[in-house]
């Protein structure tokens, strides 16, 4: 059985998973209502195009990442941009260097507990 709850993460301690090639995630809290995660993302990787219940917002810490909406629209962001995806909102991204994130959902994501 998963844990319902963490309340501390640590970047250097806790393990990276592999989301999709060249991009991994660290897990470092949550309850149900809400997680926290830092991502790393090499550049050239792809996230398809995908939509998840959870509301999701986030940061680029560095870096420069494409998130691609379904609509067309391309979100060009860099270090220090933040944006938002509303749940059920189609979005995948394009990695333009190397790239750091964190990414807070809303509920949490089971399939990222670890």
């Amino acid at each position: 059985m998963k844990p319902i709850k963490k309340h501390r993460g640590n970047l250097l301690k806790d393990p990276r998973v592999g989301r999709a090639p060249g991009i991994d995630r660290v897990t470092l809290t949550y309850d149900s209502d809400n997680m926290m995660c830092y991502f790393y993302l090499k550049k050239g990787s792809v996230l398809e195009m995908h939509q998840h219940v959870q509301s999701q917002n986030g940061i680029v810490m560095k870096g420069r990442i494409n998130f691609l909406k379904e609509n067309g629209e391309v979100l060009e962001l860099q270090a220090g941009d933040a944006y938002y995806f509303p749940s059920q909102d189609p979005h995948g991204s394009e990695v333009i260097e190397d790239t750091e994130l964190i990414e807070c959902f809303t509920p949490s994501r089971e399939d990222y507990i670890d």
